[in-house]
């Protein structure tokens, strides 16, 4: 059985624990507001800018004149995962949910006979692919010394993604994200950027017809590379607001359980304290009674 000291110095341990997930919860809500407010403000530019994108591919009679970035380069073999993590831990399941998506995908492409890569952005995941794709991460962004998420952060991600597209490292690039639905539910997320997946425009005699100048083939070539970097964005700013949802759910879930463990080690001290107690005065009135 433990002494005194001992269980005093455990108590004391877990409650200094206490303060720390606490002040980290408090902190978490303050930076999930703004985070939030962000992930939410960029869905509609988004989506805004795949319908676009759906309605202009849509006029293109000959899909096979349209940029690569539209119509691929006619090969599926080659795919680059695009897995988009947090800098840092104690935020849940947040980063695990994210990297078992990517590794599920990869592995079942590998059971195809496809080529896998990886291109890492955020420290956590980089790290949790290594163990068993080390060979396979071609690149690996850390943003730890960004102070605040902006776009020319995702655009630089995006150049150097269009560079390995260009230079035929890939054929397929798939985003992995976790999309920002609540404090309590954050959604592992994949979609493909390149090719892009645009919305099928819907036919009818209600929809418009346009003519665009320059050709379509010249404004698809101009917003197709900054839709990709939109779309990393998007993904940045739903991981950013997730990531706060996920370490404030965590950490007070740990507040609560380091007051159970307090109340427990209390008990337990004070127990032990009475034992100890009625143990003295027994050898006390036993020595009385001997004298």
């Amino acid at each position: 059985m433990a002494s005194l000291k001992e269980l005093r110095n455990r108590i004391a341990s877990v409650k200094a624990t206490q303060k720390i997930t606490k002040a980290m919860q408090m902190v978490a809500a303050a930076k999930l507001r703004r985070a939030q407010a962000a992930a939410v403000a960029a869905r509609p530019f988004a989506e805004r800018m795949e319908q676009v994108l759906g309605n202009i591919a849509g006029a293109v009679s000959d899909l096979s004149q349209a940029p690569k970035l539209l119509a691929g380069t006619g090969s599926q073999q080659r795919h680059l995962l695009l897995v988009c993590t947090s800098e840092r831990g104690l935020c849940g399941p947040f980063n695990s949910s994210i990297v078992r998506l990517a590794r599920e995908r990869a592995l079942a492409l590998a059971a195809d006979g496809k080529d896998v890569s990886f291109f890492c952005v955020g420290r956590k995941g980089a790290d949790q692919l290594r163990r068993q794709f080390e060979r396979q991460i071609i690149k690996t962004v850390e943003l730890r010394s960004v102070r605040t998420l902006g776009y020319n952060n995702a655009e630089a991600i995006a150049r150097e993604i269009i560079d390995l597209f260009d230079t035929g490292r890939f054929d397929v690039c798939t985003l992995f994200f976790s999309r920002f639905r609540s404090v309590i539910a954050q959604i592992p997320t994949a979609t493909q950027i390149i090719p892009a997946t645009l919305p099928e425009v819907e036919h009818g005699a209600a929809r418009a017809v346009y003519d665009y100048e320059p050709d379509e083939t010249e404004i698809l070539a101009e917003l197709l590379p900054r839709n990709i970097a939109v779309q990393i964005f998007r993904a940045l700013l739903e991981n950013a607001a997730s990531e706060q949802g996920a370490r404030m759910t965590a950490m007070d879930s740990a507040t609560r359980n380091a007051g159970e463990m307090i109340k427990k080690q209390t008990l337990t001290y004070n127990r032990t304290r009475q034992a100890m107690i009625t143990k003295e005065l027994i050898e006390i009135i036993s020595g009385a009674e001997a004298l």
